[in-house]
């Protein structure tokens, strides 16, 4: 890998420790849309994986206080990560970098776009469910390090309050990157090309997350969460268009069609909640006393 190719990923991972500090979430979610452009998924994901399982550790220790109060209610999808995990990672180990890195953006895309309509359905029967949704988070996560869109939706369509929300996001992940990085090694996906990028990624990660803690302080939480997501949608849909574009599926500008929509749609997303004008109307995060679903 180039210098500039690193100090590119330095840049990118800087900026989404900065929001990881402030969500609590986001890490891969910006770093892994950016850094496919110039990576494969097979040297990338190893090094993000290993870093995680110490970030998402912080981040539940620095919510530790609600552990108790949610861990029993997410153990269902802990339980269905296992064959998920099975079958990511023999995926990553197998499949053709390139159609893999299109897979890893035409799945995160609609994700985003949902997360951004602020879509919320609350499921009743919450154990059934969370043992089928992890098996597809392990799924996902395997394959792209990046779990923090659906995790989002579906704990707050669960009615998790703030410190619940973030002590859910901190077992949960903390629990998939774990069993990822035993996966990854069990296959042999950690090389001397992937480590050699966590030096470049760490320093990043120790100034960049305080930062992100510091601003949330300071700013609307929603607000924050949409601009970034905004952001993740606009650079997504770019690396779809750019791998039709490659893989030969569409040729020439009219693959960048997918660009122009998901730009149209967001700038949509944006206009709807910002016209709203109160983030209330569109909650990162429900309120403290928020009435929960019960676990069944």
């Amino acid at each position: 890998m180039s210098e500039f190719h690193v100090l590119w990923l330095a840049g990118i991972t800087l900026l989404a420790a900065i929001v990881n500090g402030a969500l609590g979430y986001g890490f891969s979610s910006l770093t892994v849309p950016l850094a496919l452009l110039f990576l494969s998924n097979r040297v990338l994901n190893p090094a993000l994986v290993l870093i995680e399982v110490v970030l998402n550790a912080y981040v539940l220790w620095n919510n530790r206080e609600a552990f108790g109060a949610v861990w029993r209610r997410v153990l269902p999808i802990v339980f269905g990560l296992v064959p998920g995990i099975v079958v990511g990672t023999a995926v990553v180990s197998q499949v053709n970098p390139g159609w893999l890195r299109f897979a890893t953006f035409a799945t995160l895309l609609p994700l985003i776009l949902v997360q951004a309509a602020g879509y919320r359905r609350p499921i009743q029967a919450e154990r059934a469910a969370g043992f089928v949704f992890g098996g597809g988070l392990g799924v996902l996560y395997s394959v792209t390090t990046i779990s923090g869109p659906p995790l989002a939706i579906v704990l707050n369509n669960q009615g998790f309050a703030k410190k619940d929300f973030r002590a859910a996001l901190g077992v949960i992940r903390l629990a998939e990157s774990s069993m990822t990085a035993i996966a990854y090694a069990y296959v042999g996906l950690f090389t001397a090309t992937s480590i050699a990028l966590i030096p470049w990624i760490v320093p990043s990660i120790l100034i960049g997350v305080p930062i992100g803690a510091f601003i949330i302080r300071r700013v609307a939480v929603e607000t924050f969460r949409r601009i970034c997501m905004s952001f993740d949608a606009w650079v997504v849909g770019f690396g779809l268009s750019r791998l039709l574009n490659e893989l030969g599926v569409v040729a020439g500008p009219a693959a960048y069609t997918v660009l122009v929509v998901t730009a149209l749609i967001d700038t949509w997303l944006l206009y709807r909640f910002f016209s709203a004008g109160s983030a209330s109307r569109n909650p990162a995060y429900v309120p403290e006393d928020a009435v929960r679903v019960p676990a069944k």
